[in-house]
């Protein structure tokens, strides 16, 4: 789910392309976003794959199943196209026609992609942030007849 959709319910087209981001992580690394969770290393796949990707090392990322030395090179481009997707920001984001043609294309230089939301830095603040509890009082008064 886009950031933008979760925070504020404004939905896009651009979290239609983030969701679509979202999904080429998931069919590359065979792992569910929803239940990917590393502690050690990033809170979301979208996040472990921004650093496998940024350490130059998407290879760790690959599906064993689909893993193919010739075809790694092409892999690693879709996994560089899905973080294009699934930056935190909307504008940051590629339209869709966009990720077409980088898919159906050799476009030389993709632009780089930027950190995703979901990853250690988003994971330390949350913690920070959500570590004073509040709690609700609630007072129910039975009236009784005589």
């Amino acid at each position: 789910m886009a950031p933008e959709y979760a925070l504020s319910g404004r939905f896009s087209e651009k979290s239609d392309v983030f969701s679509f981001g979202v999904l080429v992580l998931e069919i590359i690394s065979g792992r569910r976003n929803t239940s990917f969770y590393n502690e050690e290393l990033s809170l979301s796949l979208s996040g472990y794959a921004w650093k496998l990707w940024n350490k130059e090392n998407t290879v760790e990322l690959i599906d064993k199943r689909i893993s193919n030395p010739r075809l790694n090179a092409e892999i690693t481009r879709c996994v560089h196209i899905g973080l294009l997707c699934v930056q935190e920001s909307p504008v940051d984001r590629p339209i869709i026609s966009t990720v077409l043609s980088m898919l159906s294309t050799e476009i030389v230089d993709l632009p780089l992609p930027k950190e995703p939301l979901f990853t250690d830095r988003w994971n330390h603040s949350y913690i920070v942030s959500s570590s004073s509890q509040t709690g609700n009082n609630i007072t129910f008064t039975v009236l009784d007849g005589r």
